[in-house]
């Protein structure tokens, strides 16, 4: 079951990989393609709305089918979502991949957590979900320096045809390791569906707070920071992905720090209360002083990515109000 985990978390790296490399491209695409800051914004946007709009076939996928072929099956989409960008033509076809790419990145991390709910102790989920971000977020610190450089080093269309066969490969990995878990105990009369969670008040003062929770940083991170950093302060490719190192690095820093916090302070509704409000404080300083300088705006990016960083923890809280037969649908 571990190294199944760890296939799923390379098939992360890459989900994270693929939501937040285009920033990095932007100037390239921009005189190439003629894409704009909008147009590229959109990309970024469709990839998370196709995302998002898997959940719901994922979450019936996992409960019915298992993670080991929903997570191979549509990993390898993203594969092909890779290889449709790196043969683009103009603006559409980065449209279309982005799509792509986000319906075959939707399972992998949902997989991972389907199996820890249904292997681990419940106590030990937002740790582990915590280290799957976390370690997954290496495809953050991929998406921006070394992107940069293999741009640089091969061009941007050699960079994803190699990026497609990865990913292919890691999909192939994921079908041959990944264990199914066992159904739970009268999992066969359990009834349910996802208007059944729909039903738990609990969910619904927890779901606010998850629309919001990751929206500040991946936009910054995914689309928002190549192009404010290229327009205020004239910097190219190589300087935009230091920046957006420096927040991946504190993206990962902040969901290991989020993940034992609940144990270590015996409290998950006050750890993620304080943690987003620091998330709002750097929103707001971004907002205060858009021309601050180059350090004191990196400072405030890092900020918004460590401290937005409490998305397992959010899980974890609302993983305890669902049935174990309903698994997939829940964490979906």
């Amino acid at each position: 079951m571990k190294v199944g985990i760890a296939a799923l978390i390379a098939g992360y790296v890459l989900s994270q990989f693929y939501r937040a490399f285009l920033p990095v491209l932007a100037p390239a695409l921009e005189a190439e393609l003629g894409a704009t800051p909008e147009g590229l914004s959109r990309a970024s946007g469709l990839w998370f709305l196709a995302f998002a709009a898997m959940q719901i076939p994922v979450g019936w996928a996992l409960d019915h089918i298992g993670p080991r072929r929903v997570a191979a099956a549509l990993l390898a989409v993203a594969g092909v979502g890779a290889a449709v960008f790196a043969g683009a033509a103009g603006p559409a076809q980065i449209l279309a991949a982005m799509v792509l790419m986000g319906i075959g990145c939707s399972a992998v991390l949902m997989a991972s957590y389907f199996i820890i709910a249904r292997e681990f102790p419940a106590r030990m989920f937002g740790t582990l979900a915590g280290m799957v971000i976390g370690i997954g977020s290496l495809g953050n610190i991929a998406s921006s320096l070394p992107m940069a450089w293999a741009s640089d080093a091969i061009g941007w269309r050699a960079t994803m045809w190699a990026l497609a066969a990865i990913t292919i490969a890691i999909a192939a990995m994921i079908l041959a390791v990944v264990r199914d878990p066992a159904k739970p105990e009268g999992a066969a009369a359990g009834k349910g569906s996802l208007f059944t969670l729909l039903t738990i008040p609990a969910l619904w003062a927890i779901f606010p707070l998850m629309f919001v929770n990751y929206a500040p940083s991946a936009g910054l991170r995914g689309a928002w920071t190549g192009p404010y950093l290229g327009d205020v302060f004239g910097m190219e490719a190589s300087g935009i992905g230091r920046v957006t190192l420096v927040m991946g690095f504190a993206m990962i820093l902040g969901n290991f720090a989020y993940g034992p916090l609940d144990r270590v302070l015996g409290t998950r509704k006050w750890v993620i209360l304080t943690g987003n409000l620091g998330s709002a404080l750097a929103m707001f300083g971004l907002w205060l002083w858009p021309a601050s300088g180059v350090a004191a705006v990196t400072v405030l990016i890092a900020a918004a990515g460590f401290f937005g960083a409490s998305f397992p923890l959010i899980m974890a809280h609302a993983r305890a109000y669902f049935p174990a037969h309903l698994t997939g649908r829940g964490v979906t």
